[in-house]
């Protein structure tokens, strides 16, 4: 069990940092990066909580269909952050994988307290 601690806290952390990461992102206007960072940092803290939960999801889309099934459902985390997390989701891939697709401040700007907040509560929820 102390291997699964260690991990879940090392994807917490990875989660706070590449948060961070986005913010710096955000300051250069990287708007693309930036959105990206701020996906993978839900991404991890989502990992983490399942990992808490003993679930281990194996790809993106899994584990966005574990956040919904697991979390969302159980009350655990809101409808609406699961939305956003949803479109980060969707636009990470768009802006990943669509060569003539450009994020703009307006777009990116407003999943930056949403995804905080979404980690926070992961966060309290792993280590309450």
């Amino acid at each position: 069990m102390k291997n699964i601690d260690n991990y879940i806290k090392y994807r917490i952390k990875r989660a706070k940092e590449t948060y961070e990461d986005a913010r710096f992102l955000a300051e250069r206007e990287s708007w693309n990066s930036c959105l990206n960072r701020l996906y993978y940092s839900a991404f991890y803290a989502v990992i983490a909580i399942l990992l808490k939960k003993g679930i281990e999801v194996k790809s993106h889309s899994g584990v966005k269909h574990k956040l919904g099934e697991e979390l969302v459902k159980k009350g655990l985390i809101s409808k609406d952050l699961a939305k956003i997390y949803g479109l980060l989701f969707d636009f990470r891939h768009k802006g990943d994988y669509d060569g003539l697709f450009e994020f703009d401040k307006d777009k990116v700007v407003p999943f930056f307290s949403p995804v905080n907040e979404l980690i926070e509560i992961i966060e309290n929820l792993i280590f309450e």
